[in-house]
């Protein structure tokens, strides 16, 4: 068991962690500019969709500007309407006027509500 410590050791220690292989430079430089430009496009990508969304909301702004003056216009013509209504244009329009009945309830007769007992 001793040798193989021993040899192990001397393994380690002779062993350089640095490489000075021209191969592994390229691969770190190639690495480096892949993350790079994996960020750039992620970055293109949220601009982009910034700008979509912004312009989207200025058609949206836009939109309900004229849904607001369209409501505007309709609340105008109902209420110049409302002033022509009355009892002559709706008997000639065929309603009626009806009378009111309203549900009556019949008195408390046989209970006593000022009596208080315990």
């Amino acid at each position: 068991m001793r040798q193989a410590t021993l040899q192990f050791k001397t393994r380690i220690q002779n062993a350089s962690i640095t490489n000075n292989n021209v191969e592994v430079k390229k691969v770190v430089l190639n690495v480096m500019l892949a993350v790079l430009a994996a960020l750039v496009f992620w970055y293109v990508l949220i601009i982009g969709n910034m700008v979509f969304d912004i312009a989207q909301r200025r058609a949206l702004e836009k939109e309900a500007l004229t849904l607001t003056n369209e409501i505007g216009n309709l609340e105008l013509s109902y209420l110049s309407i409302s002033d022509s209504i009355d009892l002559a244009l709706s008997s000639s329009m065929g309603f009626k006027e009806t009378k009111a009945t309203f549900a009556t309830r019949k008195a408390l007769g046989s209970l006593k509500l000022d009596t208080n007992e315990i």
